[in-house]
C-alpha cells in the first residue's frame, strides 16, 4: 500500500485544544462514532456501554504517563529534549526539539555531543535508523529523580497551553512509563465503568509504555515505515480472559491502538500466551489480526502508522468513510479529542438508543442522531 492511500483533508480546527475538564465537562460528555461495516453510528462516549454487549472483554493499557519533557542545553544553545523510551542502564531514545511546542526536529545535532539537562548531564549517540528525528541518548545518574524534579507532560503545538501531569492520565494509570497518556482511555469515568459492569461488560488489562507519537510516514510503501520497540507485558490473567472469551465466542475490543500491539505480540498463533519484553510489532495492512474484534480508540492524523493500523482492523473502506463523516461532522482529534469504536465484523442492529435516548435516522450509511 502507498502512503498516500492515508491521505485526507482534517481542517486544523478540529484538534482538540484542550483537556474536556478545561471546558467545564466530564471527560465522558465526549462524542463517540461506531463504525461496523453496517454502517457508521454518531453517539456519546458516556453510552459506550449501549454499543457494547454482556460477555465482551475490554482491554485496557495500565501504563501512566511520565513528566517526559525536559529542557535541555548543548552547543547551540537551549532546547526541549521529549524522552521516549527507557532501554535501561541511562539509556533513552528520545526526541530533540527547538521548544515544547515547536514542530520539527532539532538541526545540526551530532553524534557524541555533550548536553546539560535538568542539571545533568547526557550525551547523543546516535539518531535512531529511518526515523532521524530521535535519538538515542544517555543521560547520567538518576532519570526518574529528574523527571519528577523538572519534567513537564509532553506537549504539541495544537494544545493552547501547557496542562499538568494529572490531565495526562487515565483512570486506569498504575504503572509510570509512558511518554504520552495511552489516549484512547481518556474518556472513561467512574460513571461508564459502572454501565459496563451492568451491562455484563468485563475489563482486562496489558502494560505497553508508549514513546512520543508517530509522526507522517516517510516510507513510500506503508508496509516500509520503520518502528522502534517499546516495553510490554500481557500477563497471565488477561491472557487466560482473552483465549476464554475466544472459546465462549465472545469479543475482545482493544482500547489503544497500544493495547493491540500488545496483544498481537502475545500472540503465538493459537492463543494469547502471557509475555512481556519490548515490541517492535508494526500492525499495517498486510498483516493479520488475530487477537481482536474490535478496537476503540481516538481520531489519527492522514498519513500515520496508527492509520495503518486502523486499516488492517477493518479496511480501507470504512475507515475513510468513518473518517469522511468525522470530518463531516466535526469530531475533535488529538488526545483529548473524542473517540472512535471500530469492530471489524458486523453488528447486529442498531442500538436501542442514542445520545440521550433520542432515535436513531440512518442516511447514507451513517446511524446520525435525530435533533
Amino acid at each position: 500500500m502507498k502512503s498516500s492511500d492515508l491521505q485526507f483533508h482534517r481542517p486544523e480546527e478540529l484538534a482538540a485544544t484542550r483537556p474536556a475538564e478545561m471546558q467545564g465537562r466530564s471527560r465522558d460528555s465526549g462524542r463517540l462514532l461506531v463504525s461496523s461495516p453496517g454502517g457508521h453510528i454518531h453517539a456519546r462516549f458516556v453510552d459506550l456501554a449501549n454499543h457494547l454487549r454482556a460477555g465482551d472483554l475490554l482491554v485496557v493499557n495500565r501504563s501512566a504517563t511520565l513528566p517526559a519533557s525536559l529542557q535541555a542545553s548543548g552547543r547551540n544553545g537551549p532546547f526541549t529534549l521529549n524522552l521516549s523510551t527507557n532501554y535501561g542502564a541511562g539509556l533513552w531514545l528520545a526526541e530533540p526539539r527547538l521548544g515544547p511546542a515547536e514542530p520539527g526536529p532539532l538541526p545540526d545535532l551530532s553524534a557524541g555531543e555533550l548536553f546539560q539537562i535538568a542539571g545533568g548531564k547526557g550525551r547523543l549517540i546516535a539518531p535512531y535508523p529511518g526515523l532521524p528525528r530521535l535519538w538515542f541518548v544517555h543521560i547520567d545518574g538518576d532519570v526518574c529523580r529528574l523527571l519528577q524534579r523538572s519534567g513537564r507532560p509532553i506537549r504539541y503545538g495544537y494544545l493552547d497551553k501547557e496542562y499538568d501531569l494529572d490531565y495526562y492520565q487515565t483512570i486506569f494509570s498504575s504503572v509510570p512509563g509512558s511518554a504520552e497518556m495511552p489516549s484512547a482511555a481518556y474518556p472513561f469515568t467512574r460513571r461508564v465503568l459502572r454501565r459496563l459492569t451492568a451491562q455484563g461488560v468485563r475489563l482486562a488489562g496489558i502494560l505497553l509504555h508508549t514513546g512520543v507519537s508517530s509522526l507522517e510516514l516517510t516510507a513510500e510503501r506503508v508496509e516500509d515505515h520503520p518502528v522502534y520497540p517499546e516495553p510490554y507485558k500481557v500477563p497471565l490473567s488477561t491472557a487466560r480472559a482473552i483465549n476464554t472469551a475466544h472459546a465462549q465466542g465472545n469479543r475482545v475490543i482493544a482500547v489503544g491502538t497500544t493495547v493491540v500491539r500488545a496483544l498481537e505480540s502475545a500472540w503465538d498463533g493459537t492463543q494469547v500466551r502471557p509475555s512481556a519484553g519490548f515490541t517492535s510489532l508494526y500492525i499495517h495492512p498486510k498483516k493479520t489480526i488475530n487477537v481482536i474484534n474490535g478496537l476503540l480508540t481516538g481520531l489519527h492524523d492522514p498519513v500515520t502508522s496508527h492509520l495503518a493500523m486502523l486499516y488492517a482492523v477493518a479496511g480501507k473502506e470504512l475507515i475513510q468513510e468513518a473518517y469522511s463523516a468525522a470530518v463531516q461532522t466535526g469530531y475533535r482529534w488529538h488526545e483529548f479529542g473524542d473517540s472512535h469504536l471500530i469492530f471489524s465484523s458486523e453488528v447486529t442492529g442498531p442500538p436501542a438508543y442514542l445520545d440521550f435516548g433520542r432515535p436513531a435516522v440512518r442516511t447514507s450509511g451513517v446511524w446520525a442522531t435525530a435533533i
